[in-house]
């Protein structure tokens, strides 16, 4: 077999870094070392791996060779390894990993390392970076980049997330069984999050952060296939591949949002939405119903809608209306009353969402809404008024400061499971 390129290396690296982290946190209870010792052990196999072929167990050499990189420090502080099934490996640096007979393959850990990212003690501007880099394998330029602040303050705010984590004990042990869904419930509401961001930047000038949604998605898929009959896992990598499969069309040239009604729907992703509905329908049909399914169907209504025109508006409502009752939030309302100006008009409309104007003060889309629906009725002073008070919202973004909302108001909506970035207009 001809030895692998340096495409071929990245991408395996890129596969098993999760997995890899993780097990190297199992085994020294230190997030910083386990790092560490993971990057030692990605440079290695980007020297070696091209001249010697790949091993043929690339994972548990990745394991091996990081756990033999990181033996160093922790004799030198005394200290003992945490793992009870680990097994010296020996690594040699021309003929790659020597085997015991008796080693026994580590465990898929890669849930566990999700869970100390959405360890409760860290708030959500920690809980995501250090999710960026410990888990998707983003540099801190690169997740410094995304968010649009400087390097230098995105490293402290990593660095920071990692004393945090080593400070208030985290667990790096499987939790028990009463623990799992609400731990579970954490990690769907960080990747929310995730998403939340790329889907709607709170900073900068450009809208769309593709690299965050991908990300989410490519976590929420994980995710999925790690809980193939949680309809929260399931119902959550479907929303966001829906909702991702309206990129192409969601913003003109210029960076203008293109409101749902106007967008070019050969644009959208169709191969995106074929994979995610058949996953809507398994979700549907799992035992607990949970706020991602239901923003799911929703997303899956407009997806197979050819024309704006033949939107089912009606099962939309219909579809709210469960999710007002399962989770009520003044977003779900106001999601809400989109469809029931398009079924009763925009007086029907308005009496929805005006009970919302101090809840949603710092919520762009609330103006935006409002807005079209006085504009509709001819109240066009009114309407003109909305929508300065949206734009004076939205400004903030150009200024590369958040919402108002972003802070607080998104992080209790996603840990809900409510909808930020499932507004219909867009």
């Amino acid at each position: 077999m001809a030895p692998p390129d340096n495409d071929t290396i990245a991408q395996l690296l890129s596969q098993y870094r999760p997995q890899t982290l993780a097990a190297l946190l199992r085994t020294f209870r230190d997030l910083d070392l386990a790092v560490n010792a993971w990057q030692d052990a990605a440079m290695r196999a980007r020297l070696l791996w091209p001249g010697s072929g790949l091993p043929g167990d690339p994972l548990a050499w990745l394991v091996a060779c990081g756990r033999n990189a990181g033996l160093a420090p922790v004799r030198a502080q005394g200290s003992a390894l945490s793992d009870p099934d680990y097994v010296a490996d020996s690594v040699d640096a021309n003929t790659g990993i020597q085997r015991n007979e008796d080693f026994v393959p580590f465990r898929d850990d890669t849930l566990r390392l999700l869970y100390i990212c959405a360890n409760p003690g860290l708030p959500p501007g920690y809980q995501i970076p250090l999710l960026l880099q410990a888990v998707c394998g983003m540099t801190v330029q690169q997740i410094a980049h995304a968010f649009l602040i400087r390097e230098p303050a995105m490293a402290q705010r990593i660095a920071r997330a990692k004393r945090r984590v080593a400070e208030t004990g985290t667990s790096f042990d499987e939790p028990a069984a009463h623990e799992r869904a609400a731990r579970l419930a954490a990690v769907l509401a960080m990747v929310y999050l995730l998403f939340s961001e790329g889907y709607a930047s709170s900073s900068g000038r450009q809208y769309i952060r593709m690299e965050l949604c991908e990300e989410a998605i490519r976590l929420a898929r994980l995710l999925a296939r790690m809980f193939p009959h949680d309809g929260g896992a399931l119902g959550l990598a479907a929303l966001l591949m829906l909702q991702h499969a309206r990129a192409g069309a969601r913003v003109d040239a210029k960076g203008a949002l293109i409101l749902l009604d106007d967008q070019d729907r050969r644009r959208w992703n169709q191969a995106l939405i074929d994979e995610a509905l058949p996953m809507v329908d398994t979700a549907l049909h799992c035992r607990e119903l949970t706020p991602y399914q239901i923003q799911a169907a929703v997303a899956a209504v407009h997806a197979q809608a050819g024309e704006a025109a033949e939107t089912d508006w009606a099962e939309i409502d219909r579809l709210y209306a469960v999710l007002q009752v399962v989770h009520p939030s003044p977003i779900v309302t106001l999601n809400r009353a989109v469809a029931v100006d398009k079924l009763r008009g925009p007086t029907a409309a308005l009496v929805l969402i005006e009970p919302l104007a101090a809840e949603l003060s710092g919520y762009a889309y609330y103006f935006s809404v409002r807005g079209m629906l006085l504009k509709r009725l001819g109240r066009d002073t009114d309407a003109q008024a909305a929508m300065l008070a949206r734009a004076r919202t939205g400004q903030q973004r150009a200024g590369g400061q958040p919402y108002r909302y972003d802070a607080e108001f998104t992080v209790s909506i996603a840990k809900s499971g409510q909808s930020v970035a499932g507004c219909p207009l867009v």
